[in-house]
């Protein structure tokens, strides 16, 4: 285990040569306007690398002792200066050749943040609108790529009926410590791998709407913590009607008036889709 220890070519089962002998990751950064528009950061790769003169993303060889997420914000650093306390990922995509993987790590910025070429692999930065991506010449394992990911690149909230969903796991003894079997479920939910159709990792904003005499329960790290003065049903929708419409927002609940109130604006998943992930 060494740094650039997956420097080299491997074959794939398709018969195609890829850089990186683990496998390789490319970060994909996208930063939304107040409209929604979707902006990507792209990089042209110089004219003497692989597929050189093609726009793609800042993205290399893994090494043996990094994730996905590791590669993709060292390579990020490396060849476009940028610093991973300006983004939130929110997905890896997983692109399988057959013995030979290339993860996309999909990241949010909160603006157009400033890169540049911060070595000889890349010869220009840009930001460039959804809109004008395929006008470019891509890089050919980007455009493959492209045609799926562009679809899930909105920031996605995920919101917890955690009452409801508590109740619903029916631990022993949960009615006695409702707080206590509440911030169980808020550790688990952290530590969870959440699935999603199309990304192998996934990582929304989650809001944990908490009631009664689990008020009181602290947030855990990445998950946030919503305390109902009143009632439950009533903070869950506001929380929904808080999040900007160009954006994705799935409730974990069974109530069935409660999925009647959201559904014009969120799409709904019963505690058993959530408990069973856990």
């Amino acid at each position: 285990m060494a740094a650039s220890d997956g420097d080299g070519w491997a074959t794939c089962a398709q018969g195609h040569t890829h850089w990186g002998v683990h496998g390789a990751s490319g970060l994909l950064v996208v930063h939304h306007d107040a409209a929604g528009v979707p902006y990507i950061l792209m990089q042209k790769r110089a004219l003497w690398s692989h597929h050189g003169g093609t726009w793609g993303l800042p993205g290399g060889a893994r090494d043996s002792h990094e994730d996905p997420i590791a590669t993709a914000m060292r390579e990020a650093r490396e060849e476009a200066a940028l610093d991973k306390h300006d983004l939130r990922v929110s997905g890896v995509y997983l692109d399988d050749h057959g013995g030979w993987t290339f993860d996309t790590v999909i990241a949010e910025s909160g603006g157009l943040i400033d890169a540049r070429p911060a070595n000889a692999e890349s010869t220009a930065l840009r930001w460039v609108p959804l809109g004008e991506v395929t006008g470019k010449r891509l890089h050919p394992g980007f455009a493959h790529t492209w045609v799926t990911i562009q679809d899930v690149l909105a920031p996605q909230t995920l919101v917890l009926d955690v009452a409801n969903i508590v109740g619903a796991r029916a631990e022993h003894g949960w009615w006695r410590d409702r707080a206590g079997a509440a911030s169980r479920l808020l550790t688990e939910v952290a530590a969870a791998r959440l699935r999603h159709p199309v990304l192998d990792q996934w990582f929304p904003r989650i809001v944990a709407v908490v009631e009664g005499a689990a008020r009181g329960v602290e947030p855990v790290p990445g998950v946030e913590v919503v305390a109902a003065q009143a009632s439950g049903d009533d903070t869950i929708v506001d929380v929904v009607r808080g999040v900007p419409g160009w954006q994705g927002v799935t409730v974990v609940t069974a109530d069935r008036g409660l999925r009647d109130r959201v559904s014009d604006r969120a799409r709904t998943e019963g505690p058993k889709w959530l408990i069973n992930q856990l």
